[in-house]
């Protein structure tokens, strides 16, 4: 069993910083790949950002690529979204996601095994 818990959501100002973290439970975290998703008000969720599971390949959204980056800390059992020149159109809720399985694609919420409860994340104009 995957547990996911993400934090570091909150409110700040157009072209302000957040760091987004997922405290990851089970022995296994450096062996899947990760991703990160949003899902704002009245739309469905959205892939965001993904992440190989040694960290080596990652792979982002169009509307958030130069300005989030995605890492993980295999010794720490911890993703991380770093989000850079937030936009008001960045408002959502964060959900990250842990993908178990070798098959579907990492862009996919459906390939995706394990998800977390979410972070809001509120950019004011």
């Amino acid at each position: 069993q995957v547990q996911l818990v993400e934090s570091g959501g909150g409110l700040v100002q157009a072209g302000g910083s957040l760091r987004l973290s997922c405290a990851v439970s089970g022995r296994t975290f450096g062996t899947y790949a990760m991703g990160w998703f949003r899902q704002a008000p009245g739309k469905e969720r959205e892939f965001v950002a993904t992440i190989s599971w040694r960290g080596g390949s990652a792979y982002y959204a169009d509307p958030v690529k130069g300005r989030f980056t995605i890492s993980r800390d295999n010794t720490k059992n911890t993703l991380y979204l770093q989000m850079n020149s937030l936009k008001p159109e960045d408002t959502a809720v964060y959900y990250c996601a842990a993908k178990t399985r070798t098959s579907g694609s990492t862009y996919e919420g459906a390939s995706y095994d394990y998800w977390g409860r979410g972070t809001q994340v509120t950019v004011s104009s």
